[in-house]
């Protein structure tokens, strides 16, 4: 490509443009828009007067594409709404009748052993599934599951337990959050 004098160039690789002010064998000395001179060499440059249409399509001129190039495109992600990012990942729910069928035949000790059993198989599936929360919902009564399991959760490293959401479970639930990286 032939440069003279005057024309009006872009760099490859660079967003800079300027016109030539002088030329010596390969190396083209060009004044930038910010008052500039500097020296490139021929390979480097591109002519901007006759790149008004490209590929054939009128009216997308170079300086409209190096500009489309420049600018960085904004992701199109949606972050799922914040309640749901507070909701938590697992509800169980230790109501006996949830639990079984029919408590006939059982005491109320068989009945506390079972959902404290299942509060124990479904806290390693957590552990396993590297479930972060989980929303154990006992009900209010006299407190004797809420004292069990609070025994239970004691036993475990790495967690921590609490109320769970008052609005949405009332007094009746507890709330285990396990720290995924321990320190060691």
């Amino acid at each position: 490509m032939k440069f003279k004098k005057g024309d009006t160039v872009s760099v490859l690789d660079e967003a800079m443009e300027g016109v030539i002010v002088s030329i010596v064998s390969d190396k083209i000395q060009v004044l930038t828009k910010d008052g500039f001179t500097i020296v490139y060499e021929e390979k480097d440059l591109i002519k901007m007067e006759n790149t008004k249409e490209l590929s054939g399509n009128p009216g997308i001129s170079m300086r409209e594409v190096i500009r489309e190039k420049e600018t960085p495109k904004r992701k199109n992600t949606t972050a799922p709404p914040r309640k749901e990012r507070l909701q938590p990942a697992m509800e169980v729910d230790l109501h006996i009748h949830q639990l079984i069928n029919s408590t006939k035949g059982m005491d109320n000790y068989d009945m506390l052993s079972l959902q404290l059993d299942t509060a124990k198989r479904q806290l390693d599936f957590a552990v396993q599934k590297r479930i972060q929360r989980v929303v154990f919902i006992h009900g209010v009564g006299e407190g004797v599951l809420r004292t069990e399991l609070e025994y239970l959760f004691r036993r475990y490293e790495n967690l921590k337990f609490y109320d769970a959401d008052y609005q949405k479970y009332g007094r009746g639930a507890t709330e285990v959050y396990f720290f995924q990286n321990p320190k060691v």
